[in-house]
């Protein structure tokens, strides 16, 4: 389905009954709504779950000027115009690795919105690529000698209308306070994160710095997690909203 915002137009999927909550997953970097293709098998039963591509990303388009949308704050306002389709106030909120940054920012820019979330691979610090890249080899390698299958990846989590858009779409957390953000979140969090991803030590300060935060350290598990443990972290996200008192 798509929606049409200013200078763009924005892809999204919903999948579940339209009474159950509303689970709004924000793909990470590179990535694209696909991503949650696997973990939805186990989520539409419990949550109406709504995935989009960022503008610019996907199969979301935009201009590539002006440069200024690519924001949080636009980001923010195109969320909430998919919402809107469906007279949505509340929401839980899933992201993993860059869209945790996007995520911590629509929490800090709607808390009358947000009921709870789940940062997955959460860092607000620079990345680093090449130690996510080893962190995962050794977490894929820690899996095959425990058994554990491997997953495929959905087709198309990574297939981009216009890459130059797409890169472009990813400037938007330089020009975000994120660590100020993080001082307005209220709401019930889990943070999880693999013990074989560099982002982990980050996710530890941030739940530290939150009162509301818990700290889940997936074990054997590196960048990436949705992808390549979508088992794993759905069983964790649905523990932590019965937590909650959420079914």
């Amino acid at each position: 389905m798509q929606v049409e915002a200013e200078d763009a137009t924005l892809n999204y999927e919903t999948s579940g009954d339209s009474s159950n909550p509303a689970l709004v997953l924000w793909h990470g970097a590179g990535c694209t709504l696909r991503m949650w293709d696997t973990a939805l098998n186990n989520l539409q039963d419990k949550f109406f779950c709504i995935a989009f591509d960022i503008r610019g990303a996907g199969q979301s388009t935009s201009s590539v000027e002006p440069s200024s949308q690519f924001t949080f704050e636009q980001y923010s306002k195109d969320v909430n115009l998919i919402l809107k389709e469906f007279d949505i106030e509340k929401l839980h909120l899933w992201s993993m690795a860059w869209g945790t940054r996007a995520a911590i920012a629509y929490c800090s820019l709607n808390p009358k919105k947000v009921i709870s979330a789940v940062f997955s691979d959460a860092s607000i610090g620079v990345a680093d690529i090449a130690a996510q890249k080893v962190g995962l080899k050794k977490a894929l390698l820690a899996q095959e000698e425990a058994g554990i299958p491997r997953f495929d990846l959905p087709q198309g989590w990574n297939e981009h209308l216009d890459p130059k858009t797409a890169q472009l779409s990813l400037s938007a957390a330089a020009k975000f306070n994120l660590s100020d953000a993080l001082d307005d979140l209220k709401i019930p969090i889990m943070v999880m994160t693999g013990d074989h991803d560099p982002n982990l030590q980050s996710s530890k300060d941030i739940s530290k710095r939150l009162p509301s935060a818990s700290l889940k350290i997936l074990e054997g598990v590196g960048h990436g997690s949705v992808l390549q443990r979508p088992d794993l972290t759905v069983d964790n996200f649905v523990e932590f909203h019965a937590s909650l008192g959420y079914p």
